[in-house]
């Protein structure tokens, strides 16, 4: 926009002297003399039959301008016309350049958006993978915590009280532990007691042998 305002003050500089060359080249030219006394005459009616009908006066007769007035207004409007046409061009250039710029400046924020959308995706599928990668394994030692906890309570129920104990359907015999210590037999005693009531009666014997051999004069 500050491009457009430059060459607008630019030209409206520019449009006296456009103007007065139009007037010289309408007096020199036959053909531009006649356009320009056209356009003139044109417009003067115009702007006299529109201020009639505003002001509700009678309709009258448009006397025409002079040659040389007519030729001063016309080429006063061929320059006003100029300077228009190219004011408008230069804003609608600079329009045209700004939604350009603004277009281009948006398609960018579009790709970056896209692509931006595009790893915030990928990134959600990848959290959503490691999401059931980790619930699949906290099921996983869930269920293996929880078979470990019922071995180990079956392990210490079995050691507590002995017997058969059953793990996931396969028997399994232990061995039954006995806490008290056995009590000592009865038999082996009286055996004892008959060897020490036997050995005397051996003893006595084995005296009375001595004896008889060693008595003086005692023989057949």
């Amino acid at each position: 926009m500050a491009t457009a305002k430059v060459a607008t003050l630019v030209i409206r500089t520019l449009a006296k002297p456009i103007s007065n060359q139009l007037k010289n080249q309408a007096k020199q030219h036959e053909t531009f003399r006649t356009f320009c006394v056209d356009l003139a005459q044109r417009m003067y009616r115009t702007e006299v039959r529109l201020r009639t009908n505003l002001l509700g006066e009678p309709a009258k007769h448009v006397r025409p301008l002079s040659e040389t007035k007519a030729i001063e207004n016309g080429a006063n409007a061929l320059a006003e016309g100029f300077l228009f046409t190219v004011a408008a061009a230069l804003i609608v250039a600079e329009t045209w350049r700004s939604s350009r710029s603004q277009s281009k400046r948006r398609d960018i924020v579009d790709d970056h958006l896209e692509e931006l959308e595009g790893k915030v995706t990928a990134l959600a599928e990848q959290a959503e993978a490691l999401k059931h990668m980790f619930e699949a394994r906290w099921e996983e030692e869930k269920q293996r915590n929880d078979e470990l906890a019922r071995i180990l309570e079956r392990v210490v129920e079995i050691g507590l009280r002995g017997g058969w104990a059953e793990f996931e359907g396969t028997p399994l015999q232990l061995p039954r532990i006995q806490l008290t210590r056995p009590r000592a037999s009865s038999s082996p005693a009286p055996q004892a007691e008959s060897a020490d009531a036997g050995s005397p009666t051996t003893d006595t014997a084995t005296g009375d042998s001595d004896s008889s051999e060693n008595t003086p004069g005692g023989g057949p």
